[in-house]
């Protein structure tokens, strides 16, 4: 992954909690940042890393993820004051996407999506336990005709609570029920094999390595930062061994919607 550095604030995304914006970066691009300072905290951002890049392992349409360096005095021209707070908490390392310009959500209504495309799709959901991508709020965009998944910064919610995490491991995921894709996605266990063999432990190792240490704090489960990195590895590798769990429950739902 790359790193680019903060210019310019453009504008505040005020959608749920978080208040990402558009910036403008050192490279001539625009991103979608997500703060580390933000109420949901570095939590979020390694979600949305973890899952993000798990989601490019796996070949589905995703915008680019980066790292955005913030400094501080960024936020002196900024006149709103719970911005310029939210910027100086945030000094530092944070998330950016490749912002997608004049990108429309999407609207199942409107786009059918391909079989096995909605099948992957729901499939990693199922495994990252993504609890956002509902009818209400999709997190998908339509871009150039071409569908991409974005904002991951709520899947994985096993890690706000990793005493039980081991027990979440094994279990399906129920709230596949209500994925937008779900009516789409008939082929799950079609696109099973395929998706799990794409993500050796070393694949996952991988990934997990590129969260900053300055990210893993402030847990009491963990002592250090690769104990922390270490407990993400084991929860994925684990979670594919009894993927059957998640697949099948998924697979079930689908056919509730038949």
């Amino acid at each position: 992954m790359r790193t680019v550095h903060a210019l310019r604030y453009v504008t505040p995304l005020r959608e749920g909690g978080s208040l990402p914006a558009i910036v403008e970066t050192d490279d001539d691009g625009m991103v979608v940042l997500k703060f580390r300072g933000a109420g949901q905290g570095p939590k979020a951002l390694i979600a949305e890393l973890i899952a993000g890049e798990l989601a490019r392992t796996l070949d589905l349409p995703i915008p680019e993820i980066m790292f955005v360096e913030l400094d501080r005095e960024f936020a002196r021209t900024e006149p709103d004051p719970e911005i310029q707070e939210l910027i100086r908490a945030s000094e530092g390392l944070n998330l950016g996407s490749d912002y997608l310009p004049g990108a429309i959500n999407y609207d199942p209504a409107a786009m059918p999506v391909e079989v096995e495309l909605a099948s992957r799709i729901v499939w990693f959901d199922a495994f990252t336990s993504n609890v956002d991508r509902t009818a209400r709020n999709p997190n998908l965009m339509v871009w150039h005709r071409k569908l991409y998944l974005i904002d991951h910064g709520a899947a994985m919610y096993f890690h706000h609570d990793w005493d039980s995490a081991g027990e979440a491991c094994t279990k399906p995921f129920v709230l596949i029920r209500d994925h937008v894709l779900l009516p789409f996605a008939s082929c799950i266990a079609g696109v099973d094999e395929a998706l799990a063999a794409r993500l050796p432990p070393q694949e996952i190792e991988r990934i997990v390595a590129l969260v900053p240490d300055a990210w893993l704090v402030n847990e009491p489960a963990f002592q250090t930062p690769a104990m922390y990195r270490q407990a993400y590895v084991d929860y994925f590798v684990h979670r594919l061994r009894v993927r059957a769990a998640f697949v099948q429950e998924a697979i079930r739902a689908h056919a509730a919607h038949i």
